[in-house]
């Protein structure tokens, strides 16, 4: 038995990444709290803690429909991540948040700030945050001018001030939490992992989605609990088909993970937007200017994404990396329908990994996914060729 599935710790961490909102920010709110939400692992939480703000990372969990937000967008050219993400801001999903800002990592995704304008979904604030499409110092000082522009807005409409010793005190508290998180993917490296892909979809979700600090605490206990999980009770007591890395942008739910797992497979360490690119390195404690060590961090430091010029030899070292560092049989790589960034870097990575003996399967897919028997069946047929058809 997976005990992991008797932790009271998971079960609270897998109901919030299961909804929308939870009791984390209710609570929060009935202190007098305000949340704000942003799309985009590139937009720093660090800014929204030392503003006293709950960061919230906007998702389309629940949604069955994008209708509403078809009205905005062009369905036939916008991924449906986009669109699913917005439908539930027309429905009133996301009415608990006291602004939003919307990072602009691909065409897309930055004009939901216009469409939100245009809606009568009358958020407080509304900010776009433009990212450099490449990298470099001169990249990294754009990025800390476009964050300096984000705080005195922030601090002008919020009526506070982000001081230095709070920007430093929030880095430090991102920080202990991603370091938490990386001893969450560290356990996976096991032969025999005391936690699914799925699960950890769950964990690291979570994390974006209720004060930090309660976070941190509760992942303390989780590592414990997982720690001390006995061999013959692992998640794997039952002999796995292929360990797997998944790589594409937002992988926000544990739908992927879950058909790959009942299938079979074992999905242990991934390179997506709502997973491992989230908890990579730390941010540079020390130094003088906190706004140029975060955008540093964001900039130099993490793989960067698609969308900027020369992104391909960063992705693919991490990739080849994971795949040594986690004994990795085979990659998926998943994106949305209309994902042009992510569908030409994974089609350069197919032939590279399969050039090194790396298999690799490609699954193009609606947000919700339209036709999940075809699914199974191309997942399915990709875990016996790695298993050489032994179950």
């Amino acid at each position: 038995m997976n005990l992991i599935k008797n932790s009271e710790v998971f079960r609270k961490f897998s109901g919030i990444a299961g909804t929308i909102n939870n009791s984390g920010i209710e609570n929060w709110k009935k202190k007098g709290g305000r949340v704000i939400g942003y799309t985009c692992s590139f937009v720093p939480e660090e800014l929204f803690i030392a503003a006293g703000l709950l960061p919230f990372r906007i998702r389309g969990t629940g949604s069955q429909s994008a209708d509403l937000a078809n009205d905005y967008f062009e369905a036939a050219n916008i991924c449906s991540l986009v669109r699913h993400c917005f439908n539930h801001v027309l429905l009133g999903e996301y009415n608990f948040l006291d602004g939003a800002v919307i990072g602009g990592g691909c065409d897309a995704a930055r004009h939901i700030v216009d469409n939100w304008q245009k809606s009568d979904a009358k958020t407080p604030f509304l900010h776009r945050l433009l990212f450099p499409h490449a990298s470099g110092e001169l990249m990294s000082e754009y990025f800390r001018n476009q964050l300096a522009e984000l705080k005195a807005d922030l601090e002008k409409h919020f009526e506070v001030e982000i001081t230095d010793e709070k920007l430093w005190n929030a880095i430090k508290l991102c920080n202990s939490a991603r370091d938490l998180q990386k001893e969450l993917y560290a356990l996976r490296k096991a032969e025999n992992p005391p936690v699914t892909g799925a699960e950890t979809v769950a964990v690291i979700v979570a994390g974006n989605s209720m004060p930090k600090e309660e976070y941190i605490a509760d992942l303390k206990i989780l590592l414990d609990e997982l720690r001390n999980t006995p061999k013959s009770s692992a998640v794997t007591e039952k002999k796995y088909k292929a360990r797997l890395m998944i790589v594409g942008p937002g992988h926000d739910d544990t739908s992927m993970c879950d058909i790959i797992e009942e299938l079979g497979g074992l999905v242990v360490t991934d390179l997506t937007c709502f997973g491992a690119k989230l908890i990579f390195g730390s941010v540079k404690e020390n130094g003088t200017d906190p706004l140029k060590a975060i955008a540093d961090y964001q900039i130099l430091d993490r793989p960067f994404c698609p969308k900027n010029l020369g992104a391909h030899t960063h992705i693919s070292k991490e990739i080849f990396e994971n795949i040594k560092d986690y004994k990795v049989d085979g990659v998926i790589g998943q994106i949305f329908l209309c994902c042009d960034t992510w569908g030409g870097e994974i089609y350069i990575l197919e032939k590279e990994l399969k050039d090194i003996g790396i298999p690799v399967l490609r699954i193009e897919r609606e947000y919700i996914p339209d036709s999940l028997g075809q699914l199974q069946t191309r997942v399915q047929a990709f875990l016996e060729t790695l298993s050489g058809g032994l179950l």
